[in-house]
């Protein structure tokens, strides 16, 4: 449908036919009035009736019920008919029917999602802070500063003294708020050089908090006071203390070493060019090609496929083979297509597959064995960050992070899978269930290392860092841009500290 603009002296029964024919023709139909939070229209949820010369639309849901009478079309598009509407007291407003199905109707309705949470926002901060002067509310991108749409943030002002805010809205992710809190509340203390930027507030859904919480309990105190906010569905807001939930919902399983010959009958298949062994803490052995798995060891049977796995059968040997050759050729640093999905896929587990073999290269005080992957499991998803834990000659835990692509949330990610390691430590389970065999334990807190290629840490990493506990030894370790080739540091550095 091309633009049109508003037709003068269009009469009720033509404004009605050219909305008819918009809802018939939209696959997702919904109405927006600004303000208002996006309604999706359905069968039996609308009506659009004539009463004498008026032409009434009204629209409902469980808790909303809208009636306004339509005056004429400001403008027509395929995707949006904007409406011209009279509200109370005879107002002429705004009201725009969307086809969600579409790309630009679909925009706009997000846009109006953001907006609204933005004034929830509003109506949370008026309620916390009472006395204060919103001097700033925002739902808009700051790429220059890393600040995300999703995200709604906020300048309160008293006097000399201000306070950063951010929200959290009830589809996003809760823990990531800390991350953008943090960023805002730098960039203010940066910005706003005559006011003294007291502290941190984070507002996040109700029930949804404690990511948030433990990511809080690990910020150093002298660098940001924060304060944690919960609202429900009705706009109900209570501040909570982080100190309650100290409480970690985590498990380590017990570590079981393969048997010796768990690989003896396929051992033509774990001897070819290219394939690693790995030992997991089930007891089973996965095998690899640069990070990619490609079949499983378990009480000398075997699996294999990329995709779906298949008991593999004295007559499959000669297809793993052919599996094994492929992969070694098309993972290889040197392969002539690099637009090849087996070479772009999981390069973080490629990162991990060249950490193994190298890890005196990444830190020479870490034992080379055991290292293990993924221990203490991680619950909610995948992280998009791989994970090793390995012991120093000292007994130190270390946890290394693995990130192959820049990302503004690296460093908190870590952070939450050190307080994990660190919760188990603490209890004396790593020793208790079979992990680091032979190795005494020391029993403070667990070093941090963070590997990356050195182009690649995002530019917000020192922010980030530079607001965590000292308690927390963190190290950057930057590594050459042939790091699928071999592992050379091209970094070392501690804390926030910037590269010179």
């Amino acid at each position: 449908m091309p633009h049109a603009r508003r037709a003068e002296g269009r009469s009720a029964d033509e404004t009605r036919e050219a909305i008819e024919a918009f809802l018939k023709s939209a696959r997702q139909p919904a109405v927006l009035e600004p303000g208002e939070e996006l309604l999706e229209l359905l069968d039996d949820n609308f009506a659009l009736e004539i009463r004498g010369s008026r032409l009434t639309l009204q629209a409902w849901d469980r808790t909303r019920n809208w009636t306004r009478r339509v005056v004429g079309i400001h403008e027509a598009a395929a995707a949006r008919l904007e409406l011209i509407v009279e509200r109370f007291a005879r107002r002429e407003g705004r009201m725009f029917l969307l086809d969600l199905s579409r790309r630009s109707g679909a925009e706009m309705g997000r846009r109006s999602g953001k907006l609204v949470f933005r004034e929830r926002f509003r109506l949370f901060l008026r309620r916390q802070f009472p006395e204060w002067n919103l001097a700033e509310i925002s739902a808009e991108a700051n790429l220059e500063q890393s600040l995300s749409p999703a995200f709604p943030r906020a300048f309160l002002r008293h006097g000399q003294h201000g306070w950063a805010a951010i929200a959290c809205p009830p589809d996003a992710d809760a823990a990531a708020v800390v991350s953008f809190g943090l960023i805002w509340l730098s960039y203010l203390r940066g910005r706003e050089r005559r006011v003294t930027i007291e502290g941190l507030a984070l507002y996040t859904p109700a029930g949804r908090e404690r990511a948030a919480a433990l990511r809080l309990l690990c910020l150093d105190q002298d660098a940001v006071r924060c304060g944690l906010f919960t609202y429900s569905a009705e706009d109900d807001v209570a501040m909570v203390d982080a100190h309650d939930y100290g409480n970690l919902e985590t498990r380590l399983e017990p570590c079981r070493r393969p048997a010796p010959n768990v690989a003896e009958p396929w051992q033509e298949i774990v001897s070819l060019p290219g394939v690693e062994r790995i030992p997991k803490q089930d007891g089973r052995v996965s095998l690899r090609v640069r990070g990619i798995e490609f079949g499983e060891l378990s009480d000398g049977q075997l699996v294999f496929g990329l995709e779906e796995r298949r008991p593999a059968r004295d007559y499959h040997r000669a297809e793993i083979e052919r599996l094994v050759e492929e992969l070694d050729r098309v993972r290889s640093p040197r392969a002539a297509d690099r637009e090849h999905p087996l070479y772009r896929q999981y390069p973080e587990a490629w990162l991990e597959s060249q950490a193994r073999r190298q890890i005196e290269t990444l830190d020479a005080g870490v034992w080379t064995d055991p290292l293990y992957g993924q221990v203490p499991a991680f619950a909610g998803g995948e992280r998009g960050i791989l994970d090793l834990l390995g012991v120093e000659r000292s007994g130190r835990l270390v946890v290394i992070e693995l990130k192959a692509s820049a990302d503004l949330h690296l460093p908190l990610q870590a952070l939450d899978y050190w307080i994990r390691v660190k919760w188990h430590l603490d209890r004396g389970e790593f020793s208790a269930n079979g992990y680091f065999p032979g190795r005494m334990l020391r029993p403070e807190p667990p070093r941090l290392l963070l590997v990356s290629p050195s182009l690649e840490f995002h530019p917000t990493t020192e922010t980030l860092l530079s607001y965590f506990s000292p308690e927390i030894e963190v190290e950057r370790v930057g590594v050459g841009v042939d790091w699928r080739d071999r592992l050379q540091v091209m970094f070392r550095l501690r804390g926030a500290e910037r590269p010179e």
